[in-house]
């Protein structure tokens, strides 16, 4: 079954909008929806802990406290997103290998073109890798 991401222009527009802001920087984040809907819904960027125009990592103190906060909240990490600087929008063995998330869609966006958006959703689970539809809803 081909799943299908369906994400809200404004929410996908953030994303683009902190990867060009970031720029030459890997950015990244996750947008967390209601457990279970596979809805994102709300928008969190995060800090790149490594700084680095080839890598990406979420801070460890970070992190714990935005899980912490989505287990509150009843909520779940429905979209994990970063961007590639100088490369297409698809998952590097690095990204395959730190995906922790199975239900999780997993957004590359890339900024290597100022002029165009590159932005991308994959499936990444047991390290096999499947893009997925991207329906602006």
């Amino acid at each position: 079954m081909v799943r299908v991401l369906r994400i809200d222009r404004a929410t996908r527009d953030e994303i683009i909008a902190h990867a060009r802001r970031d720029h030459p920087d890997e950015a990244c984040g996750v947008v967390a929806g209601p457990a279970g809907s596979d809805r994102p819904e709300r928008f969190i960027p995060m800090e790149n802990a490594e700084r680095s125009p080839t890598f990406y990592r979420f801070d460890s103190l970070e992190q714990l406290k935005i899980w912490r906060a989505m287990d509150d909240a009843d909520e779940e990490p429905v979209v994990i997103y970063h961007s590639h600087t100088a490369t297409e929008a698809y998952p590097s063995r690095t990204d395959v290998s730190y995906a922790a998330e199975p239900g999780a869609h997993y957004v590359l966006v890339s900024t290597r073109d100022p002029d165009r958006d590159e932005f991308r959703s994959y499936r990444i689970v047991e390290g096999q890798i499947a893009e997925e539809p991207v329906e602006i809803v």
